[in-house]
């Protein structure tokens, strides 16, 4: 694990969070990418801190994440909370452009996840931003999971420094945990809604909507019935938990909670 992540540690729910910025995970990062084996990092809301806390399955599931970065602005408020004095969270999308433009030869990127149209324009808008930006290999996101063999056989010879996953929670989980032992080097990044962000293909919200933490309300808005009922489910119960922890003196505990 990688220094600067592990000392900025701090616990939200029983999840450990990496109370880092975007310049400083971006040097991390490259550093990750020089080293033998495989990492994996978790763009964390409170819709996955929420599961791990109410749901072992998931919990176990994502184990096998290194580190878990504050996607969501109440989850910067909790670690504000504990002294972290963040301005801003790490938010998927914007760390996927700001990296990938920070990233150019020898750097090598690949991407899988979103639908077919969404690669080409994602491909394309890291080129217009800069030519010689290296993305040598891409797969869209609605594969069975007997192809996975596949897939992991051309990252594995094409050896990219950069494996940026957008399959959307918790299929990326699901899959990272299923096959980071088999990926022999690389940073693989779970970002999800960050392809269509970057691609244009959905619309993201306005920055004083997302500076207000009210970034699930837009996304609500453009999609309610695919994410009413998540929304409202995990939303309420990081609440709960949030409150129940809170007066048990275990919100910010560096142990999991009892169930």
């Amino acid at each position: 694990m990688s220094d600067p992540l592990q000392k900025g540690l701090l616990w939200v729910l029983g999840t450990p969070l990496a109370a880092t910025t975007y310049k400083e995970l971006t040097a991390t990062c490259h550093a990750l990418a020089a080293k033998k084996g495989s990492t994996a990092i978790d763009f964390t809301n409170t819709h996955i801190v929420t599961m791990r806390r109410h749901d072992p399955s998931f919990a176990a599931l994502t184990e096998q994440f290194d580190f878990f970065v504050p996607d969501g602005m109440p989850l910067i408020w909790c670690l504000n909370l504990q002294g972290a004095a963040l301005k801003d969270r790490v938010y998927g999308p914007t760390f996927m452009r700001l990296c990938i433009s920070a990233s150019p030869p020898p750097y090598t990127h690949y991407f899988l996840g979103g639908a077919a149209d969404c690669l080409v324009r994602l491909k394309a808008v890291f080129k217009s931003m800069d030519p010689s930006i290296r993305i040598i290999g891409s797969h869209h996101g609605y594969f069975q999971k007997e192809e996975s063999t596949r897939i992991i056989d051309e990252i594995n010879l094409l050896s990219p420094d950069f494996i940026w996953v957008g399959l959307g929670t918790p299929k990326q989980q699901l899959w990272i945990h299923d096959h980071k032992s088999d990926i022999r080097r690389g940073v693989i990044l779970a970002v999800g809604f960050a392809f269509d962000v970057n691609a244009g293909t959905k619309r993201d919200a306005p920055l004083w909507i997302q500076r207000s933490g009210l970034t699930w309300l837009f996304r609500l808005a453009s999609e309610p019935r695919r994410l009413l009922t998540r929304y409202v489910s995990y939303n309420s119960l990081f609440l709960f938990y949030l409150c129940w922890d809170s007066i048990r003196g275990r919100a910010f505990a560096a142990k999991e909670p009892s169930r």
